[in-house]
């Protein structure tokens, strides 16, 4: 798998999801409308620090008991698997039933057991749950929704290609998340994304200023705005 040097990896951690869909965007390396989860997975543990780490792919079931054994804790082949994933790992979670959501796989153990394992965080179109308790851990969830039970869950499988929230996410794809939302970052452009991302914000920067000054005018503000747009 592709990975990225340790000092990008901290770079990308210093700008927020929408600096860097921004980035992405100036590069034209894909659709506008491509690339990001809808708003049905909302954060639900707000850091100050985005979530930046490669994708570790699960899908589950909750609506029904597995096949064989009980529930998730029969299932702990994908423990040793995630070691395959390149560090940081961020679970990535599809609940495949035909209503997502009804039990929860993430909770405060699993938190734990994650947290240990290497991850920092997990996005799930699904729902999870014992949020007091994982708030005051660094592991940071993105969800559809919460539950209070975790019914039947179970894993399906594992490292295959997973879609949440409209986002189609494969084993080893490098997400960026934050209170705005979860965005999928090109491996191949992250170098390019980093330098994009400093021209963003310098011209956000000088618009911004421009519009606080005294020296504001509509014309002004019309070349300011045609400078970056065109």
């Amino acid at each position: 798998m592709t990975t990225l040097a340790p000092d990008l990896i901290v770079s990308l951690r210093k700008l927020d999801s929408c600096t860097v869909c921004n980035a992405i965007e100036r590069l034209d390396v894909r659709l506008k409308n491509e690339g990001f989860a809808d708003s049905s997975i909302r954060c639900l543990t707000p850091s100050a620090t985005p979530l930046v780490g490669y994708a570790a792919t699960v899908r589950i079931r909750c609506s029904n008991p597995p096949k064989e054994g009980r529930n998730f804790v029969d299932r702990t082949d994908w423990w040793s698997w995630l070691a395959s994933i390149p560090i940081p790992h961020v679970v990535v979670i599809q609940d495949v039933d035909e209503e997502p959501g009804m039990g929860s796989f993430i909770g405060e153990v699993h938190t734990n057991i994650l947290l240990a394992l290497g991850c920092v965080g997990a996005i799930t179109n699904g729902s999870v749950r014992a949020l007091p308790k994982v708030r005051q851990t660094p592991f940071q969830l993105f969800a559809g929704s919460v539950s209070v039970s975790h019914a039947y869950a179970h894993i399906v499988d594992f490292g295959e290609p997973v879609e949440i929230g409209g986002l189609s996410i494969q084993a080893g794809d490098l997400l960026h998340a934050d209170m705005h939302g979860v965005l999928s970052v090109p491996l191949d452009n992250a170098g390019q994304v980093l330098q994009a991302a400093e021209q963003v914000l310098e011209q956000k920067r000088r618009l911004v200023e421009f519009c606080r000054s005294p020296q504001f005018s509509v014309a002004g503000l019309r070349d300011a705005v045609n400078g970056i747009y065109h």
